[in-house]
């Protein structure tokens, strides 16, 4: 493996978040969750949806290809194994765009007019197989190979959404996420970030994936109040524990979290761009106490991100 292969994983990442939050973008239309009874097919929706996402998709391979994979010689199909990496970090990212990639298209799907069962099950697919190409694609450049670990949470993310319409026909546990600038990044500003915005999507020290638990939908409790439990990592400026520990940085260790998280979709609204901004921000954990419990003890947060 070449050292170009966590730059990918990382531009991979970026490109995950952008289209996990241009997914739920469809939320402003409303359309989830609700009855599909009296929804009737609107085939010139579903003809533009199809269409506008097929070239749009199609595009960011392209371009994705010509980037990354043109330059590099081709092997035959190989996987690589960096589930050891991270501290798996970058696997739960997988997971939480998988599940909005879901969420989003399910939603897109029934504004388009598809009942509800057909959607959850259409989008869920939707969600899994966005990245599939380029796992595949992975396979066959000699500088990578595809991860059975990328691919497992990315079936992992769509199947949670999917369990969750199934089971309820609603949502009550939301992935979040939430970043904190960290020192790490400046060890190693090519594959960590060298400025706010980049090490947001490329330093995994800094990032905390969370599932927002909506309380209110299974005991009493505040509608606008959920709690939330949450993974990370810290000591991270390679790839891989042994590499850190050679580097005299480290050893890494994990993070688990346990907080209370604000719940903005118990604001109603009638305003079709208010409902969007409020589902994209709901991505986020927004600061909150929390409680951080790690080999290093347990430490106690009045603001945590």
């Amino acid at each position: 493996m070449t050292h170009t292969l966590p730059m990918l994983r990382h531009t991979r990442n970026i490109l995950l978040l952008l289209i996990a939050s241009h997914s739920l973008l469809a939320q402003s239309n409303g359309v989830h969750p609700s009855s599909d009874s009296g929804r009737t097919l609107n085939k010139k929706r579903l003809t533009g949806l199809i269409v506008g996402s097929t070239v749009a998709y199609g595009a960011a391979l392209y371009g994705l290809n010509e980037l990354w994979y043109s330059h590099n010689p081709k092997q035959s199909f190989s996987f690589f194994n960096d589930n050891a990496e991270w501290k798996q970090v970058d696997k739960v990212g997988h997971f939480y765009s998988a599940f909005y990639i879901s969420y989003g298209s399910d939603a897109a799907l029934r504004w388009a007019g598809v009942k509800d069962r057909k959607a959850a099950f259409i989008g869920s697919l939707v969600g899994f197989g966005v990245m599939l190409p380029i796992e595949i694609m992975d396979g066959y450049s000699a500088a990578y190979g595809a991860s059975v670990g990328d691919l497992a949470a990315n079936a992992a993310g769509a199947a949670l959404y999917l369990g969750q319409t199934l089971l309820w026909k609603d949502l009550r546990i939301y992935p979040k996420f939430s970043f904190h600038q960290t020192d790490y990044a400046s060890l190693r500003p090519n594959v960590l970030g060298d400025n706010a915005v980049s090490e947001m999507f490329k330093d995994y020290n800094g990032q905390t994936y969370w599932l927002s638990v909506d309380m209110d939908k299974f005991v009493r409790f505040p509608k606008w109040l959920n709690l939330a439990v949450g993974y990370g990592a810290d000591g991270m400026v390679y790839a891989r524990d042994e590499q850190n520990i050679e580097a005299q940085i480290g050893p890494p260790y994990r993070q688990y979290y346990l907080a209370i998280d604000f719940d903005l979709r118990a604001i109603h609204t009638r305003s079709k761009f208010l409902r969007g901004v409020i589902e994209v921000v709901s991505l986020i954990r927004l600061p909150a106490p929390a409680i951080q419990f790690s080999e290093k003890g347990v430490k106690a947060y009045a603001f945590y991100f």
